[in-house]
């Protein structure tokens, strides 16, 4: 594999390093000198460029990307498909994979992973009205920025659903742990696959693992098409039953019985956002079959672990995928033969409960304690809701009429109208993490952290609350719980205003340690604490990492005014700002006159580039100073082609076109006209278009001198 590090493709792109190695590319950093920005450029690796398989994936994914526009994808800016090289220029995305987030953070606060979500289904609603599916959807391929936007990338092996008749390969492909069952039996798949993926993500982002884990690839496949995942509440109970029901939905296994579109997914995210405590009609969390076994023996060949699913290199091996294809049918075959006669048994045997209707009953009257509901578990979330009276059960899971087994837990929303919260004996038996997002989440309090050193309590257990446990307090307050700690504990120190070096010495002058050190605009001087994490006088274990924001010299956001110089004839059209190389504003205007029109942005630094295209075409750039509010401009219009012309009508020419920023040069040239242009610097046709303050060079012919005779 050929290193392009230090090399410069085609006079304009210089590679400076290896940002990521894929199956059958790799992604380097460069700097474009002609645009003037950092980009990626994403290269076939020589090995493959003699395949036509991964050519044609390799120009799938630029054929894919060329066609989307969009905030939340990565943006492609120029390709190449030559018989020596073949490469993608794409958006630098300055951040991490999400991937890499989930395994920093390993459970994601579910309202942060809702944020996400909607970025990702924003991109493939886009995607797909293109008729474009993304089919590799995976954690691995979404990259997050500092600010929380989320950004899809590697349409790799995207294809276009309204033309393409035929599945990308023989085989199933895709990420294993994140394809749909229709993928991993090799099927024609549709968007709905890509929305099966997105639910196995924030599965993965809000219950800090996958659905399905195995060594063997194989055994992963088998899950997806058989196995039902365990329900995220049963891993994480304090996540909302909405936010669950929307991913059970997105993860069904027939394809029919998910969301009919991203969009529709989408609707309910933002349902969700709206209302945490929306229920939804669905029943999917409640198992429709038996649970299936697939003993791990069922496929012990080495040479089927990976089905051709991740590595590029054994894509080609056919052969070998094919029996394994052969084999995956012969087996799922034989487990639902088994289903079959396990549901007949089921049917015969087994006495399971009707689940009541407990809505609109008074829970504590009606319920609790009540001997008629002893074969039920019940698991209370407090809402509040001025349309019924305190204790009324507005709403249950499962619902009633459900049939479930005996000591079946039911879950019930109880109202609590007096605006206060029971601080609940349960809280004692979670750990720190379970118990912050069960006091923020489900009783709707502002939860701080204390750590105790205890003997007698586990270490990261809940020891005691304040106010303590058993008291009623009102919705939105203050709680502090107590956690163990098998360490000696500390006070954290207030590090507001003091520089990096200051705040390291002070921290490990208690025992504590710098964690993440975060830049953001500030009024402070450059480097100076803004804020920290865990609040000063905090008591927290030895060896606690702490995390503070410090000011990267800039002030918060401002606004400027940018005028849009219209050049020449040009009266309307989409205008869009771009920041920082991000689109910043888009407006559609038509314009009453030929002059220029103003527009505001904000942003924070200084010698912030900007450019302005309308319709597709720059018309300036520049660069802006958000903390003076100082703007420089560069217009841009149509180069005239002045060869031919007279040295005073090529000057006029060029005038008359806003350049005026011209050299003149001489040249003795016996076959050109003395006195008219014969070359000029840039060259154009007439339309190429940059700068008007570029210094455009044009060469005069002079007659060539008679040569001196005298002797």
């Amino acid at each position: 594999m050929e290193n392009f590090c230090g090399k410069r493709l085609d006079g304009r792109y210089e590679i400076r390093e290896i940002i990521g190695v894929g199956g059958m590319a790799v992604v380097y950093k460069a700097y474009d000198n002609i645009d003037d920005r950092i980009v990626a450029i994403k290269i076939l690796k020589d090995e493959y460029l003699a395949n036509e398989e991964f050519k044609r994936r390799f120009k799938n994914e630029s054929k894919a990307i060329a066609v989307l526009s969009h905030p939340n994808i990565v943006r492609v800016y120029n390709v190449s498909f030559g018989d020596r090289l073949q490469y993608i220029v794409m958006e630098y995305v300055d951040g991490i994979t999400l991937k890499e987030y989930i395994e920093q953070q390993h459970i994601i606060d579910w309202k942060e992973a809702v944020h996400f979500t909607g970025q990702i289904l924003a991109a493939l609603q886009h995607a797909h009205d293109k008729g474009i599916v993304h089919q590799d959807i995976k954690p691995q391929n979404i990259m997050l920025l500092h600010d929380g936007t989320i950004k899809v990338a590697d349409f790799g092996i995207a294809r276009f659903s309204r033309t393409d008749n035929d599945t990308t390969s023989d085989n199933a492909i895709g990420s294993v742990h994140y394809i749909s069952p229709e993928q991993a039996r090799g099927e024609m798949t549709d968007d709905k696959a890509d929305i099966y993926s997105v639910g196995v993500v924030l599965y993965e982002m809000t219950t800090g693992q996958l659905p399905f884990q195995s060594d063997s690839a194989v055994s992963v496949a088998l899950m997806q098409l058989q196995n039902e995942p365990l329900r995220p509440r049963e891993l994480v109970p304090t996540l909302p039953l909405g936010l669950e029901q929307i991913i059970m939905r997105a993860m069904q296994k027939n394809p029919l019985d998910r969301y009919r579109s991203a969009a529709e997914m989408l609707m309910d995210i933002n349902e969700f956002k709206r209302n945490p405590s929306v229920k939804f009609n669905y029943s999917y969390f409640v198992d429709k079959e038996p649970t299936r076994y697939v003993p791990d023996n069922s496929i012990s060949s080495p040479s089927s672990e990976n089905l051709g699913i991740e590595s590029a290199e054994e894509a080609e091996k056919k052969s070998v995928n094919k029996t394994t294809a052969v084999m995956i049918g012969a087996i799922s075959g034989v487990v639902v033969l088994a289903i079959v006669i396990f549901a007949i048994l089921s049917a015969f045997g087994g006495k399971k409960l009707v689940v009541p209707d407990f809505k609109n009953l008074n829970y504590y009257n009606d319920i609790e304690n009540n001997d008629k509901y002893k074969d039920f578990q019940f698991e209370i979330t407090q809402v509040k809701n001025d349309n019924f009276g305190d204790g009324t059960v507005v709403s249950q899971d499962p619902e009633a009429n459900t049939k479930v087994k005996k000591g079946s837990k039911i879950t019930l929303e109880v109202v609590t109208n007096n605006a206060n919260v029971l601080l609940d004996e349960s809280i004692l038996n979670m750990t720190e993490e379970q118990a912050v997002n069960y006091l923020r989440n489900t009783l709707m309090l502002l939860p701080k952290v204390e750590y105790e050193s205890r003997d007698d309590v586990e270490s990261g257990k809940v020891i005691r609350t304040e106010p303590a446990i058993g008291t009623q307090v009102p919705y939105a307050s203050n709680v502090t719980i107590y956690i163990s700690s098998d360490k000696k504990t500390v006070k954290v120190p207030k590090l507001e205003n003091m520089t990096l070096d200051e705040a390291k010495i002070a921290l490990n002058a208690v025992g504590l340690e710098v964690g993440n050190v975060k830049e953001v605009p500030s009024e402070k001087d450059k480097g100076r604490v803004v804020s920290q994490e865990t609040e000063y006088d905090a008591m927290v274990p030895e060896g606690t990492k702490i995390n503070f924001e410090v000011s990267n010299g800039n002030k918060p956001d401002s606004t400027v005014d940018i005028t849009v110089k219209l050049l020449n004839t040009q009266k309307e059209g989409k205008v869009i700002i771009y920041v920082n190389n991000e689109p910043k504003l888009e407006k559609d205007r038509i314009f009453q006159d030929n002059s220029e029109k103003v527009y505001q942005v904000s942003g924070s630094g200084a010698d912030i580039p900007y450019s302005v295209v309308i319709d597709g075409v720059k018309v300036q750039d520049g660069t802006i100073d958000f903390n003076s509010g100082k703007i420089t401009s560069n217009l841009y219009d149509a180069l005239p082609d002045v060869r031919g012309k007279t040295e005073q009508d090529a000057k006029t020419t060029l005038s008359e076109a806003k350049f005026n920023n011209i050299t003149v040069v001489y040249r003795e040239d016996a076959s050109a006209s003395p006195g008219t242009v014969i070359e000029q610097t840039p060259s154009s046709d007439g339309t190429t278009r940059c700068a008007t303050n570029t210094e455009i060079t044009i060469v005069i012919a002079e007659a060539p001198k008679e040569p001196n005779t005298e002797s």
